[in-house]
C-alpha cells in the first residue's frame, strides 16, 4: 500500500484571558483555548490524522496530558515530532484538509499565516494544506463560545 488516509479531531474549552493559538499562530480574541499544552486544536487534529494514517495511535499516547514535559508546550513542537515519527515509519505527508469550528472570532484573515506556519513545520508545500472555517450557527458549546473544535484528514504516502 503506497497511500494511507488518517482522520483527526480535537476539542478544547475557551476561557477568558487565555492566549489563543490556532494553526501555530496567535489569534486576537478575548478568549483562548485551554489545555495542558498551548491547546492548539488545529495542530492537535492534524497530529491525530497523521498518526492515525500510519497506525501510531494518537497524540495523547505520544504526548500525555499528565506529563509535565508537555505543560504549555508549543504544539508546533509536537507536530514536528509527529512528522519525525511519520518519516521513521517510511511515510511523508501528501496533503492535509482541515476544518475549524468556532463561533468567533472570524479566522479567515489568519488562514494564510496558519498555512505558512504549518507548511514550514511539516516541511511541505503550502498548497498541500487546506484550512476551512465554519460556525455551529450558535448551537451547542461552540455556538455559545464555550469551546472550539477542529477536524483534519491527512493523506500520507510511502517514501521507502
Amino acid at each position: 500500500m503506497n497511500f494511507r488516509i488518517g482522520f483527526g479531531y480535537d476539542v478544547h474549552q475557551l476561557k477568558e484571558g487565555t492566549p489563543f493559538i490556532l494553526g501555530g499562530i496567535p489569534i486576537e480574541h478575548s478568549k483562548g483555548a485551554h489545555g495542558h499544552s498551548d491547546a492548539d486544536v488545529l495542530i492537535h487534529a492534524i497530529c491525530d490524522a497523521l498518526l492515525g494514517a500510519v497506525n501510531l495511535r494518537d497524540i495523547g499516547f505520544h504526548f500525555p496530558d499528565n506529563d509535565p514535559a508537555f505543560k504549555a508546550i508549543d504544539s508546533k513542537i509536537l507536530l514536528a515530532k509527529v512528522i519525525d515519527l511519520l518519516h521513521e515509519k517510511g511515510y511523508s505527508v501528501g496533503n492535509i484538509d482541515s476544518t475549524v469550528c468556532l463561533q468567533t472570532p472570524k479566522i479567515k484573515p489568519y488562514i494564510p499565516g496558519m498555512q505558512q506556519t504549518l507548511a514550514q513545520t511539516m516541511g511541505i508545500d503550502i498548497d498541500a494544506i487546506a484550512i476551512k472555517a465554519t460556525t455551529s450557527e450558535k448551537m451547542g458549546f461552540v455556538g455559545r463560545e464555550e469551546g472550539i473544535t477542529a477536524y483534519a484528514v491527512a493523506l500520507v504516502y510511502r517514501i521507502r
